[in-house]
């Protein structure tokens, strides 16, 4: 396959990103439009919040009231009560005192914000994004926060596709565009003009991993990064939005397999840090999530529901291949697992 077909596959894939995107933001603008007007200031206030103990926090995506508002359940007890909150994200990551929220702002021309916000709801550090959510990871210690957006003005049906990929303080102090970073693949440094970065998940306040796009091969790498240093290593090649396990061996990601009719099929896949050794993993049907761990030994990730528009469902695997893919949590997506050994 010649480099500039590997790349329209990629611009498919950003475009069935955005796709999913807009089926829980820009297309659902009804829902939320309606949801938000039929949750009144004592109606929120009784909310309650989504921290509290060991618990999975997620978007609900059930129509009605609370859809797009972030809840949680208990990890022992997925499909138990939920607490719901007043804050609306349309993708979130989470500690058990922090919540990561990239929200499309509704409006005639649309905006785009990032906030970090306490468990008690109060706004710690809020700022622009230059384009659609996409992805947000906090590091383990709660104190980075990293986040991509698709850029606006850019054009998905083109070949290639743009995205913004900063990592910042919880404060709100921006540490960077990663395209402002350097790279290098076996020692040799990588054009500016021939990358592109998102998914990023963090190792520790100094370490984190990441994809990069190569725009002229149309290749995707997993990269790691040097928060002090500025810098990124290209590591392995056909890897994107890694997630690194609790213990640290392994990084789930999503590994394109064949096509499907709207672009890329993506497998979710395991890659060992010791040995670089992949698995991919038994699921048939494409992903298309940054995949979360509940333990080093199952992973989570969003699935659409096929005939409900802007509905999704969080799927759990286990990573050895032992069982199929079965449904965690009902009308769920993006979900962080918070509280179990942070």
């Amino acid at each position: 396959m010649s480099g500039r077909a590997r790349m329209v596959l990629v611009a498919g894939a950003s475009a069935a990103v955005l796709a999913a995107t807009i089926a829980f933001g820009v297309t659902a603008w009804a829902d939320r439009r309606e949801a938000d007007s039929n949750l009144g200031t004592a109606d929120t206030a009784g909310l309650g919040t989504w921290a509290g103990g060991d618990r999975i926090v997620f978007r609900t995506t059930e129509s009605g009231r609370a859809y797009g508002h972030v809840a949680s359940v208990p990890i022992d007890a997925p499909d138990g009560a939920r607490l719901t909150s007043s804050d609306v994200c349309d993708r979130l990551d989470a500690t058990v005192a922090r919540l990561s929220c990239l929200r499309i702002v509704r409006g005639v021309v649309p905006s785009y914000t990032a906030t970090v916000s306490d468990a008690a709801g109060e706004t710690a550090a809020e700022w622009p994004l230059p384009g659609i959510p996409s992805r947000t990871r906090f590091s383990p210690s709660g104190e980075l926060v990293a986040e991509t957006s698709f850029v606006s003005g850019h054009s998905y049906a083109a070949v290639g596709f743009s995205t913004a990929t900063v990592i910042s303080r919880v404060d709100g102090t921006s540490l960077g565009n990663l395209e402002e970073w350097s790279l290098t693949r076996d020692g040799a440094a990588v054009a500016a003009a021939d990358r592109n970065f998102w998914g990023v998940t963090f190792v520790d306040d100094r370490t984190f991993y990441a994809t990069v796009g190569m725009t002229l091969t149309g290749t995707t790498w997993l990269v790691r990064g040097d928060i002090d240093a500025r810098s990124m290593t290209m590591l392995a090649e056909n890897v994107e939005c890694p997630s690194v396990s609790p213990d640290g061996r392994s990084i789930a990601f999503k590994r394109v397999t064949g096509d499907d009719p709207a672009g890329p099929h993506w497998t979710p896949a395991i890659y060992d840090v010791a040995t670089g050794a992949v698995r991919v993993l038994p699921e048939e049907r494409g992903i298309d999530d940054q995949i979360e761990w509940l333990d080093d030994d199952t992973i989570l990730y969003g699935m659409p529901r096929a005939q409900t528009r802007g509905d999704s469902d969080v799927w759990a695997l286990e990573v050895d291949g032992s069982s199929d893919p079965r449904i965690l949590i009902e009308h769920a997506w993006s979900p962080a697992v918070v509280g179990r050994d942070e």
